[in-house]
């Protein structure tokens, strides 16, 4: 079995998990949701736009409490959470057309949650071949539209 390694990925997670306060938390409480990139604000949960994104349109999906286990979300929350994702699919295929979607959840550390404390569903566009050569050896994404466009794509989208 071959193993890639992608060490430059730790420098997040490590700092992520020494943060004294919350990324999620904190964005919610900034008040300006174009710099917090929060692309849509339910009433249980919210959305926003993944800082460092495996592809273009990653998103979250984060609930406003802060719990590090999805047995502890209450129940309304979690259908938010399902609805949000059902329609963030919808976003993400009319905006990007992909080949498919990845719908997931890393809850604790060891499972690879890199925001450990305060659990969140991961939904991102994906194509054929998308993990190429210059992701695996050279350390470097490439994205073809800046956090900015993304952000203004995706609350024109979920407004109407």
């Amino acid at each position: 079995m071959d193993y890639l390694w992608t060490p430059w990925r730790y420098a997040y997670v490590s700092t992520a998990e020494k943060a004294r306060s919350c990324v999620f938390c904190d964005a919610v409480k900034l008040g300006n949701d174009e710099k917090a990139r929060i692309v849509h604000r339910g009433q249980q949960c919210f959305v926003i736009l993944n800082t460092y994104p495996y592809t273009p349109g990653h998103v979250m999906i984060v609930p406003y409490a802060h719990l590090d286990e999805l047995q502890k979300l209450p129940s309304e929350a979690a259908s938010e959470m399902m609805v949000l994702s059902q329609r963030m699919e919808s976003v993400l295929r009319d905006l990007y057309q992909p080949d498919g979607i990845n719908l997931g959840m890393n809850i604790g550390k060891a499972a690879g949650a890199g925001i450990a404390g305060h659990i969140h569903m991961h939904v991102l566009p994906r194509w054929v071949a998308d993990a190429n050569f210059v992701s695996v050896v050279c350390e470097t994404r490439i994205l073809p539209e800046t956090l900015d466009v993304t952000w203004e794509r995706m609350t024109k989208a979920l407004s109407s």
